[in-house]
């Protein structure tokens, strides 16, 4: 079992409210989850206004699958995102006993 997890961090440029910076992440979790069939949440930052940190995992017995399938997530934020995207990192966990 292979588990990837794509961490994707993103800055809010002229939002001064929770609210503002909710709608931004709700609708790009749902976009993602609906589009790839993968877990997403929002993992730091949950108190801040401009900084909105997502976790994308997702889990498959071959890891090809799994850098495939985040790979085109991060496609699709990039493309559709009303945010600017300043960090991206991939990681892989399992297959030589990683967990």
């Amino acid at each position: 079992m292979i588990v990837g997890v794509l961490t994707l961090e993103f800055r809010l440029h002229g939002n001064n409210s929770l609210k503002g910076k909710r709608q931004v992440a709700q609708s790009l979790k749902q976009k993602l989850r609906n589009t790839f069939n993968v877990a997403v949440s929002e993992v730091e930052a949950q108190d801040s206004h401009q900084r909105l940190v997502l976790a994308v995992v997702t889990v498959s017995g071959e890891t090809t699958k799994v850098e495939s399938r985040l790979s085109k997530a991060l496609a699709m934020v990039e493309a559709i995102s009303p945010a600017e995207l300043v960090r991206a990192d991939t990681e892989l966990f399992g297959g030589d006993g990683d967990f």
